[in-house]
């Protein structure tokens, strides 16, 4: 080899590790601006909700769920979503069809709690489709952004 082929080679590596970070970032901050999209709307959604009667009080500590804690538990569980997209886009093959039956998967899961919690109907109902909402947001968005990352 001579000192152009080396160079050739250290610079298609690392525009390559470039395109990568890049592609990495570019999913981060969609799912960033994705998991503020769907704190605003888990939000929205209950406050309306709880303007229609629903009081979101859980049985199991007497408690009722206030407006701020489906802002934060949504956020949460958000960046816990683009986290497993990342590391599937870092790891997977396929990723956005990894990542749709992963999320999909575990927001069946996520619609358990709210069946157990032995609220009424009208908390249980309203707490169903909040988990649903969020889910409208993130999975979608990120599948989209999986796919466009990976083409």
């Amino acid at each position: 080899m001579n000192g152009m082929d080396d160079m050739g080679v250290v610079a298609g590596t690392e525009s390559g590790r470039a395109g990568h970070t890049r592609r990495l970032r570019g999913l981060a901050g969609t799912g960033l601006t994705a998991t503020l999209a769907a704190m605003v709307a888990t939000t929205l959604a209950a406050a309306l909700a709880k303007t229609g009667g629903v009081d979101f009080e859980v049985p199991d500590g007497g408690e009722t769920i206030p407006l701020s804690g489906f802002a934060v538990v949504t956020g949460f569980f958000s960046a816990v979503g683009v986290v497993i997209a990342v590391t599937l886009l870092r790891w997977s093959v396929r990723p956005a069809g990894r990542f749709v039956w992963t999320a999909v998967s575990l927001t069946a899961i996520s619609l358990v709690p709210p069946l157990i919690s032995g609220a009424n109907t009208a908390t249980t109902a309203a707490l169903l489709g909040l988990h649903l909402v969020p889910a409208a947001v993130m999975i979608p968005t990120l599948a989209r952004s999986l796919r466009a990352r990976t083409d």
